[in-house]
Formats: C-alpha cells, sequence, structure tokens
C-alpha cells in the first residue's frame, strides 16, 4: 500500500502559530531530518510573507539555506501576493509554492487580505512570475469543507473555483480543510466529485482533525481515492487567522501507520526532534 501514498509533511503550519520564537537553526536541523528519513514527497518549511503578519516565519530564507536537498524529497513555501512570488523565484531549491485561496470570502480576507476576486488575479499574477522559473503553483482550496463563518458554501462552489483556476494551466491542488469542517461523509463525497470532474488534477488532501476524529477522516479520504495526505507530526498547527481556537493537523504519526511507511522507531524519532525543535 506504501508504494502509492505520498505524504507531505507540514512543518510550516505546525508552527506558524507559535509565540516563542524558534531559534532558525532548530528549524534547519528539524527540516534536514525530515528530508533524510525519506517519508516525504515535499515538505511545507515556510512561508514568504510579512514578519508582522507572521513573526515565526520571519526566517524562511536562512532555513531554506541551511536545507540540505540528499535525497528526492522537494520544498514548499507558502506566499499570500505578488511580493511573495517575487522572492520566492529567486531560490533555486524551491519546487513549489503554495497560495491559499479560499472559497470563503471572510477567510481570504483573514488570511490575505484580499476579496476572492482580487485572489483571482494575484494567481494570475504570480503564475506570470513563476513562469520563468522551474517553480510550480499549488493552490490550497481553503474552507472547502464549509467554514465557521456563515458564508455560502456547498459543493458546486468548489468545483466551480477549481475549474476557473484550472483554467489558468493550473494542475496541483491541495483540498483544504482548515477549521475542522468536514465530516467524513463530507470528505467522501467531495473527493470523489472532484476526481471525477478533474482526473488528471495532482491532489493532496489537507485536514485539520480533532485527535478523536482524525483515523476517520483519513479513512474516509483514502477509500474515496485520495493517495497524497498531508499532515504534521504530533499534530500540531493552525491558521493564526482562522479563528480563536486552532485545531491541529492530521497527525503524520497515524498517517505512517495507516499505510504502513517506515519504522515506528524513526517515527518516535522524527517526533522527539520535533519537540526539541519547539523547545
Amino acid at each position: 500500500m506504501s508504494k502509492h501514498i505520498l505524504l507531505v509533511e507540514c512543518t510550516r503550519d505546525a508552527i506558524q502559530g507559535m509565540h516563542k520564537f524558534i531559534p532558525t537553526e532548530r528549524k534547519i536541523r528539524y527540516i534536514n531530518e525530515l528530508i533524510k528519513s525519506a517519508y516525504f514527497e515535499y515538505i511545507d518549511f515556510g512561508s514568504f510573507v510579512s514578519p508582522k503578519a507572521v513573526p515565526q516565519m520571519q526566517d524562511t530564507a536562512a532555513v531554506l539555506e541551511g536545507i540540505e536537498k540528499v535525497n528526492e524529497t522537494k520544498l514548499l513555501a507558502i506566499i499570500a501576493n505578488e511580493r511573495g512570488a517575487i522572492t520566492a523565484a529567486q531560490y533555486g531549491k524551491l519546487d513549489f509554492v503554495g497560495y491559499p485561496f479560499s472559497i470563503s470570502e471572510t477567510f481570504q480576507q483573514r488570511n490575505a487580505n484580499s476579496t476572492i476576486a482580487e485572489s483571482l488575479e494575484r494567481v494570475k499574477k504570480i503564475k506570470e512570475i513563476l513562469a520563468p522559473t522551474r517553480i510550480e503553483l499549488v493552490i490550497y482550496i481553503s474552507m472547502a469543507f464549509g467554514n465557521p463563518y456563515g458564508d455560502t458554501w456547498n459543493e458546486e462552489l468548489v468545483l466551480q473555483w477549481i475549474e476557473t483556476l484550472h483554467a489558468l494551466d493550473i494542475n496541483r491542488f491541495s483540498i483544504a480543510d482548515t477549521t475542522a469542517e468536514a465530516t467524513p461523509l463530507a470528505i467522501s463525497s467531495l473527493y470523489r466529485k472532484i476526481t471525477v470532474q478533474f482526473p488528471n488534477l495532482e491532489l493532496s488532501i489537507h485536514l485539520h482533525s480533532p485527535p478523536q476524529n482524525a483515523r476517520e477522516k483519513i479513512d474516509a479520504a483514502w477509500k474515496a481515492g485520495c493517495t497524497r495526505f498531508e499532515g504534521a507530526l504530533a499534530g500540531y498547527g493552525g491558521c493564526p487567522f482562522a479563528k480563536d481556537e486552532l485545531v491541529g493537523n492530521i497527525p503524520t504519526e497515524l498517517l505512517l501507520e495507516k499505510f504502513g511507511i517506515g519504522t515506528t522507531a524513526l517515527t518516535n524519532r522524527l517526533k522527539a526532534d520535533f519537540q526539541q525543535m519547539i523547545g
């Protein structure tokens, strides 16, 4: 089974809301250990965003400089606008940049200080900025399973926005549930509809969940055909702009266990390394 499953480790998501600044050297050491494990297709390691908005990510360029790419593990950084894309385009080590495109108007304003319409124009400009590079754009469809703000949501809305963005020659999407709105039934239904309508897209699923619901959400996505999962060791994380109470990522160790990837000893060591990094 593990030969068909790809994992993404979201270190950036795990630590971005932490108030105590984690020293750059610790971040570098930890990410290099993740790469050496060879568990992950790529690592979401940082973001080129305003240091005032996300102080924990102010050293992303320095972290990238210290990362050692010793195998096929790829690197992704999040951006929120054209300025972030211009910065990211300077770094040959980067494989992907991720842009959070929320289908909730409220969250798009909170997360990227733009309307959905403005974000679509940003995506077009980001594509132009990245065109001369080898960096591929990943669109995170944020609030893909609903939102806590009362904004309009339905599956057809998700499909419409994927179609609009795919028309811009974007082929890699992360179906994201930042605030843990998704139920197993909703995960199964939406993921199946996306794959039927867009069979050639590169898809991943990015779920947040209380620990007691995480396994059934993983199982629902897998049974619906998902083969690329995003998680974070020990289940930390959550967007500081989403709502007051952060809901953690799907714990990577559950994904490793579910799909029989790696060894328990190495997984436990990486969890210990994470705890050491955050102090």
